[in-house]
């Protein structure tokens, strides 16, 4: 470059008089400014007015459920984060913009003025004509965008805002961890937009001192004018400097490397060696340069030479490769991959803790178990008295599989083509005339999707078929009475139906049964609008039989006047809303009614459970909804993929995200009939929950205003568990050593009873205690069984309790990697199921089904693993669906194996266990499947096994029936016929006389069998 002064000439070479401005610019006339008003205010009415109805019927919802400080809260931090982000883009571009046109040169060529010699002068000609257009029009629809796109990070400002400390330090740096999940996620987020805005900046005073003269590309070199270099200078410097602040945070950013997980070595998270001693100090060296390359920058407004930031920059890129890429991988090379195990053990020890502290496993009791085993020359024998002591367990077994029996539930109770149960039935606990036990349970409800012909008018989808009716349950431990190869009607489920005309055995209030808010009815179209015109006559189906009924809840928007009812006509874009006559001063029109929907808008920061369930809580049917507070990093903990861990056989596709923190902190409840949503705080330590808390207050209530019955029926979730389970197969391991090198590590097993090769499902049941010489009692809990891993053998069992004193209380029962001498060690389910069905006592069994001349086909339910008597107990059942249109699994047999022992089958769980326990005897009054602790079935016996399904003494053969029982056992079967047929052919008269010839027959056995007449159930008890 030349000295000032010849600088300053080239920018004055052109005649002053050919370089004037054209004196006259067209203008628009008067109609072309208001046709293009017009036209613009139009587009923001037809692309906003949609917006405004949509914020609307949200701010209506919101208000209707009583949480409308959450729209506020969310929507003014939206708007905020809009307004400054539109703002500094917007600023900073109209700021360098106006510097660009007040620094340009004073003599350029324009349009027609030795235009030949310049390109852009035609342009420069329509710029300089109207700058306030583009100084203010450019930055305006660049701060449009830039709002837009910052306003969808409002998380990450409310969590910085409200940020709770942790109380635990991070093992490098020593801060508190709040500062890596809640502060420096927002100091990111705040820097790349600084870069966006500088970068932005950058790139328009460049082409604003191209367009304006101040740089030139004619001739051989060009030329930059000073005031242009130095603007252009300083903004480069500004981006150098962000760099370095950037070096500065990426330090912290290695406490959460994957650097092991994506080189395909020992998959641990966080700062391995190499990050901690090549790849750390590379970041502070590199910030250095950073610092000088940006002082060289600034340097240059002064210098007037660009030769020594250009300098700098290429020491900046040369360091970052060498420093920042090549000295860590030649360190990784040379010096940790020759010794790994003692160069990682440090961040594996750390990785391990900070896992265990994400996803609370730091206080997961792990107990040794060694189970009696069979060795070469038979089954071990067991100990009367340690059956004896298992009576928890022995007798609340669960052979009813609820993933089995949906269609068998439909097809006996669900009464119309509309009412729906869900695909898989949930499990849940009751006491009962002052007995406790685990029950098969499905909320029977409106589908609208399941209409058909005149039924999908939209009067009858949206005011008539609002909403469905009451909840259906069975006891999981029995069946109607034991089936055999010719009865089509035993091997149900004992069902019992809650609805507004029959409170149950669960005490279900009329208005309680109602199910306006449930799993079918979401979507955009499934709304439902309920009441009326006063003294109109109710039009809302409310079940065969039973008359209209109007709705008088507190659920759903007012629809009173005309402005609210063209507002949501024209939110669903439904000009019925607007004119049909049913629609008066009391209807209110119902939308969101998922619970997982209404739990997710009132609660946007709670990841929600797949699996919402029903519960009867003081009368009424409530759904709960598990919620979980999640975050996508915590220092040195697994990062866990929750789409793959949470899926198993019954859902192949689990939902996706990932999370390095994970916890369950919130029970919602969602009232089936109002609509009212709750969320209550069971986890009171967890400081994610309380940081949106703090953001949210009054939304979630405290763990105190729990009601005992509500928190009866809470159960520890299956997604957590899932996830847990998936990281317990690694983290068990304590040693760094054992670790890195895989010892020791689980795996999940393969579904046996599935022909997918998907993980297991979780199983919940009724069981005792599973640590050995725990107190006696029954505990609702959440089991799995664990593999060796690359082995099929068991290698742990896993359980938590859902009981209110020990909620989530997880144990492992740890089995011996090794035996002695010729014992087999415990067998994982792939290996007992193999066996089972190759057995003699299974394959007779079924030999009678097979030589019935009725297809069929075979299904098998869950295989339960059991701790009993110092030993594992397989528990199987077997369901069989005759080939008919209207056919349905029914349970034909159970089978059972203690340890690697003996198999049994029997029509009954009763004969199952005594030929798996070879005659020990069973604790007395242990509960079994069928009408009465004492009933005689019709069977067909397994060699060998006891066919009865009451307390028979061990070794007792199958006894004889009676002439009385036989023909009430007939009877029985005749009613259950009748029944039906009469519910498939929707014949409400033959219903009602199929169950009173039911009844008739139920008495006629009781009789026979000698057992107590029946009496009416009393309400439940929920939980106990």
């Amino acid at each position: 470059m030349g000295s000032p002064a010849q600088e300053n000439n080239v920018w004055q070479e052109c005649d002053p008089v050919a370089n004037r401005p054209p004196t006259a610019t067209p203008q628009l006339s008067r109609r072309t400014k208001t046709l293009l008003i017009v036209g613009a205010v139009a587009l923001v009415v037809l692309l906003g007015g949609a917006r405004l109805v949509d914020v609307y019927v949200d701010w209506a919802w919101f208000g209707e459920v009583g949480f409308r400080g959450v729209f506020t809260t969310i929507l003014w931090t939206r708007v905020l984060q809009f307004v400054v982000a539109a703002v500094l883009m917007g600023g900073l571009l109209a700021l360098n913009l106006v510097i660009a046109y007040r620094v340009r040169p004073v003599f350029v060529p324009v349009a027609g003025a030795g235009a030949g010699e310049d390109p852009v002068a035609r342009y420069r000609t329509v710029v300089l004509s109207r700058p306030r257009w583009f100084a203010i029009g450019i930055p305006a629809v660049v701060a449009l965008i830039a709002g837009l796109s910052a306003q969808a990070d409002w998380q990450t400002v409310q969590l910085f805002l409200n940020s709770t400390p942790f109380g635990i330090a991070d093992p490098v740096f020593g801060h508190d961890i709040a500062f890596y999940v809640f502060q420096l996620p927002f100091y990111r987020w705040l820097l790349s937009w600084l870069f966006v805005a500088i970068a932005v900046s950058f790139v328009a005073a460049l082409v604003a001192h191209y367009l304006f003269g101040g740089i030139r590309l004619a001739g051989r070199n060009g030329a930059v004018a000073p005031p242009a270099r130095a603007h252009l200078a300083v903004l480069a410097g500004t981006f150098v400097l962000l760099k370095a602040v950037a070096y500065f945070f990426d330090r912290y950013e290695l406490l959460f490397s994957d650097r092991k997980a994506a080189e395909g070595g020992a998959n641990f998270f966080g700062a391995t060696y190499t990050d901690l001693n090549a790849a750390m100090p590379a970041k502070l060296i590199l910030l250095i340069i950073a610092v000088i390359c940006a002082a060289a920058f600034f340097s240059a407004v002064v210098l007037r030479n660009l030769q020594i930031p250009a300098i700098a920059l290429a020491l900046l890129v040369l360091s970052s490769v060498l420093v920042g890429a090549a000295w860590p991988a030649v360190l990784e090379q040379v010096s940790v991959r020759p010794n790994a195990i003692d160069r990682e053990a440090q961040s594996i020890s750390w990785n391990i803790a900070a896992t265990r502290q994400a996803f609370g496993l730091g206080n997961v009791g792990v107990v040794p178990y060694a189970p009696q085993v069979a060795s070469a020359a038979g089954n071990a024998a067991v100990p009367p008295q340690d059956v004896a002591n298992s009576q928890a367990t022995l007798n609340n077994i669960r052979i009813q599989d609820p993933s089995r029996l949906n269609r068998t539930f439909a097809v006996q109770q669900q009464l119309t083509n509309f009412y729906a149960f869900a695909p898989q039935l949930d499990i849940d606990r009751y006491t009962v005339n002052g007995q406790r036990q685990d029950f098969v349970l499905a909320a029977r409800e409106i589908n609208p999707d399941a209409l058909i012909g005149n039924q999908q008018d939209w009067i009858n989808r949206h005011l008539v078929y609002t909403h469905g009716q009451g909840i259906v349950s069975a006891p999981a431990d029995r069946v109607n009475v034991p089936s055999n190869a010719e009865a089509s009607q035993g091997g149900l489920p004992e069902f019992a139906v809650s609805d507004s005309s029959n409170p149950g055995p669960f005490g279900l209030s009329p208005d309680g049964a109602r199910i306006y808010y449930g799993e079918f009815v979401g979507g955009t179209d499934d709304y439902a609008i309920v009441g009326g015109n006063p003294g109109a006559p109710p039009r809302e189906f409310d079940g065969p039989g039973r008359p209209a009924n109007a709705y008088t809840g507190p659920g759903g928007v007012p629809l009173g006047n005309w402005a609210q009812r063209l507002i949501f006509a024209a939110a669903y874009g439904e000009r019925n809303i607007l004119f049909n006559g049913s629609i008066g001063s009391d209807s209110r029109i119902m939308y969101n009614r998922t619970p997982i929907e209404r739990v997710e808008k009132v609660a946007p920061w709670l990841r929600t459970d797949v699996d919402p369930y029903p519960a009867v809580v003081d009368g009424r049917l409530q759904w709960i909804v598990d919620g979980y507070t999640t975050l996508p990093r915590y220092p040195y903990a697994q990062q866990v993929g929750l789409g793959q861990a949470t899926s198993d056989s019954l859902r192949p596709t689990g939902a996706p995200g990932a999370a390095g923190y994970m916890r369950n902190s919130v029970k919602a409840t969602v009232d089936a009939y109002s609509g009212e949503v709750r969320l209550y705080q069971v986890d009171e330590q967890d400081p994610v929950l309380r940081t949106w808390m703090a953001a949210f207050p009054d939304v979630v209530r405290p763990a105190a205003e729990i009601s005992p019955s509500l928190r009866a029926h809470f159960r520890y979730p299956e997604e957590i568990f899932k996830v847990q389970r998936d990281l317990l197969t690694r983290y068990h391991v304590e040693n760094p050593r054992d670790f890195f090198s895989t010892q020791n590590f689980w795996t999940v097993p393969e579904d046996p009873t599935r022909e997918s090769n998907a993980a297991i499902p979780p199983y919940y049941l009724l069981a005792g205690d599973p640590r050995p010489g725990a107190a006696p009692d029954t505990q609702f809990q959440i089991t799995s069984t664990l593999l060796a891993l690359s082995r099929p053998n068991l290698s742990a069992y896993l359980s938590v309790s859902s009981e209110p004193e020990t909620y989530g209380q997880m144990t492992v029962l740890e089995l011996p990697a090794q035996l002695t001498g010729d014992q087999r060690g415990p067998q994982g389910p792939q290996q007992v199921q193999a066996e089972l069905l190759t057995s003699n006592s299974v394959n007779q069994g079924l030999f009678p089904l097979r030589q019935s001349g009725t297809p069929v086909q075979v299904q098998y339910g869950n295989l339960l693993t059991l701790p009993v008597a110092g030993g594992l107990l397989y528990v199987e059942p077997i369901y069989v669906e005759r080939n008919a249109q209207t056919s349905f699994p029914q349970l034909f047999g159970v089978i059972a194996r203690f340890n690697n022992g003996d198999i049994g089958y029997a029509p009954t769980l009763q004969g199952a266990l005594q030929a798996a326990f070879q005659g020990v005897p069973l604790p007395p009054g242990l509960t079994v499947p069928g009408l009465g602790a004492t009933q005689q079935a019709p069977t067909t016996p397994a060699p060998g096994a006891n066919t009865g399904a009451g307390p028979l003494p061990a070794g007792t053969p199958g006894q004889a029936l009676s002439p009385e029982l036989s023909e009430a056992v007939t009877a029985m079967n005749d009613a259950l016929d009748r029944l039906a047929q009469a519910q498939a052919a929707r014949d409400f008269q033959g219903i009602g006389e199929a169950e009173a010839a039911l009844d008739s027959a139920i008495t006629r056995f009781r009789a026979a069998t000698g057992a107590s007449p029946a009496t009416p159930a009393a309400p439940a008890t929920a939980g106990g």
